[in-house]
């Protein structure tokens, strides 16, 4: 095996950036990672964080759930229970985090979906180009395979969206 064409992942020793494009670009990047990494803690873990940052312009950043006001008088007085008030928002707020989870899990199945689907359509669209329409004895036998394959998978489809809607027309007749 031949020596390494990169360097990899190395350490980089804590210092202070001089330049300040390049300062401003890791912070933002960190800031990021950062929010992510506490984000992933509340998820798991459903805990209370907050987070306060000044960027290298004094520019200030702030990470808080469930709420600034919840995490400050949880950090204030640790063994105090929250007010009425704060336990409601607090609530609140974490319902719309459990929703927005939900949500995103559904949009990523759908994306896995849409992406199986893809690559079958591509799959049928390579067996349309060989041409369905031609001679069947022209075809080699793993051709001759993948399109019986594709019309079984179509009349598979076919079959199943008509008990599809057979059923729907006897659950609307009922």
């Amino acid at each position: 095996m031949e020596g390494k064409k990169t360097a990899g992942r190395q350490k980089i020793p804590m210092e202070k950036i001089e330049n300040k494009a390049a300062r401003y670009t890791s912070f933002s990047k960190r800031r990021l990672n950062l929010y992510k990494l506490a984000s992933e803690l509340v998820q798991q873990h459903d805990v209370d964080i907050g987070i306060v940052l000044s960027s290298p312009t004094n520019k200030p950043y702030s990470f808080f759930h469930p709420t600034a006001e919840a995490v400050a008088q949880r950090f204030l007085n640790p063994n105090i229970e929250l007010s009425d008030t704060t336990k409601l928002v607090v609530t609140n707020v974490r319902n719309n985090v459990n929703e927005i989870e939900y949500k995103l899990a559904e949009f990523k199945i759908r994306e896995d979906v849409a992406s199986k689907e893809t690559i079958t359509l591509d799959q049928a669209k390579e067996m349309r180009e060989i041409g369905w329409w031609e001679d069947i004895e022209k075809l080699k036998t793993d051709e001759l395979t993948q399109f019986e394959a594709w019309l079984n998978v179509a009349d598979y489809i076919m079959k199943d969206r008509l008990q599809q809607l057979e059923n729907e027309v006897a659950s609307n007749v009922s």
